[in-house]
């Protein structure tokens, strides 16, 4: 499946690494059909930074479009569940 219609839009990426299911929010920066990028700016002791995730496609496990403004605080890139 190809997510190129998420392209720029802000997502949450549900994915599996060995045992464990992660999540990773950000903008969908490159669909290659292999893999996604995702990525997020923030600011971090007063400068800009730029945090990148690849994820392979066999990893995904769903990927959903979210509103950039239903959460006033930022979300962790990375979170454990």
């Amino acid at each position: 499946m190809a997510y190129s219609s998420f392209l720029g839009s802000r997502v949450e990426v549900h994915y599996r690494a060995s045992d464990l299911q992660l999540t990773a929010v950000g903008e969908l920066v490159s669909d290659s059909r292999k893999a996604l990028v995702l990525e997020e700016r923030f600011q971090q002791n007063g400068r800009d930074k730029v945090m990148r995730v690849v994820i392979p496609y066999e990893f995904i496990i769903r990927v959903m479009k979210v509103d950039k403004t239903a959460s006033p605080r930022p979300r962790p890139f990375l979170s454990l569940k």
